[in-house]
């Protein structure tokens, strides 16, 4: 963090020898390894801000990075599996959580991450049960209910959030795909010729939100659907490979609706509603730390030179933010059955 905040970190990155990920051995040590060079990479391109970024990643940079993620299935860059679901360890023995890595905006880039946390903790009930009990949806219902709401401590972590520090971790997070500040991508040094055009972490890349929608026979249309598929590459293979299988299974809407039993319709639809609230609180959050806080940096003239502008339209992951936000919340809201069942 102090690196970036110093701008001292091209520097020293450039300065690196190349070092070879051939010992580390378990799935553990990769991951690690994949988020730090992950952080290190998106402190390296936009350390001096959006008006220049570094358009090379050194090869002592690139090349242990494209090997580790090559071993792990993954992209090299920073993904939403490693700044939210391998960024964490325990502060203390009653289970309270800090991050391993941040970007430079102290406690509210720190509550960026851990809200995204929380919300995937609480969404792992119904993950597990999802996966053991699919044929009997009445035992799945409660779980999936409870774990599609934010909870109080959502709202508590953004809370203290320091609306123009907001716009640090915003900034770092960002991709070299859909990004006009990168139009053709990051070359990587000892990787390719070519630049290579990835996108930044992403909610969208969420593996627990897009079981939900598998499970529940949720289908974003167009380019919204198209996003959110292109998404999965940005995940573990497992995790894809969960949805996957998920989205291959008999649908469960359609098994409902040749049931016609009030209950079963009456449960589906609780989970569906759940899960149209935290897209409903997840839109009303980025309008008011995200568009409201751009709007105002646009008037007065944004201290990040012209990120405000930017964060404004365009998600970490590239997406059209409030349309993708929008669309996705309407797509869900069409899956509820509406239909009288005798």
């Amino acid at each position: 963090t102090h690196l970036i905040e110093s701008r001292k970190l091209r520097d020293l990155v450039d300065k690196m020898p190349v070092l070879s990920p051939d010992l580390l051995s378990d799935h553990r040590e990769l991951r690690l390894a994949h988020l730090a060079l992950g952080f290190i990479s998106m402190g390296y391109v936009w350390q001096e801000g959006q008006h220049a970024p570094a358009e090379i990643l050194p090869k002592a940079l690139a090349l242990p990075f494209w090997l580790v993620s090559r071993r792990l299935g993954l992209p090299p860059i920073l993904t939403y599996a490693d700044s939210v679901l391998a960024n964490w360890k325990l502060k203390d023995p009653t289970g309270n959580m800090d991050l391993i890595f941040s970007f430079p905006g102290g406690d509210t880039c720190r509550g960026f991450f851990i809200v995204s946390l929380l919300v995937e903790m609480a969404a792992s009930p119904g993950i597990m049960v999802s996966i053991t009990s699919f044929e009997v949806f009445l035992n799945i219902s409660l779980a999936f209910s409870i774990s599609l709401f934010p909870g109080p401590q959502t709202v508590c972590a953004f809370a203290t959030c320091n609306l123009v520090m907001l716009f640090k971790p915003l900034t770092l997070t960002r991709g070299w795909r859909d990004n006009p500040m990168l139009p053709r991508g990051v070359l990587y040094e000892g990787v390719s010729d070519e630049p290579i055009l990835l996108s930044g972490g992403s909610a969208a890349q969420s593996s627990a939100i897009q079981c939900f929608d598998a499970l529940l026979c949720i289908k974003h249309e167009e380019e919204t659907g198209a996003f959110l598929t292109r998404m999965r590459d940005y995940m573990p293979p497992a995790h894809r490979q969960l949805i996957e299988t998920l989205s291959a299974c008999p649908p469960l809407r359609d098994f409902i609706l040749s049931c016609s039993n009030s209950d079963l319709c009456q449960a589906y639809n609780s989970c569906v509603s759940a899960l149209v609230d935290l897209r409903n609180y997840h839109l009303n959050t980025v309008t008011k730390y995200v568009i409201i806080p751009g709007n105002y940096a646009q008037s007065v003239g944004c201290p990040f030179r012209g990120v405000g502008t930017a964060l404004n339209t365009t998600g970490t992951g590239g997406s059209n933010l409030m349309v993708f936000l929008k669309s996705v919340r309407n797509t869900t809201q069409k899956a509820l059955i509406l239909e009288r069942l005798s």
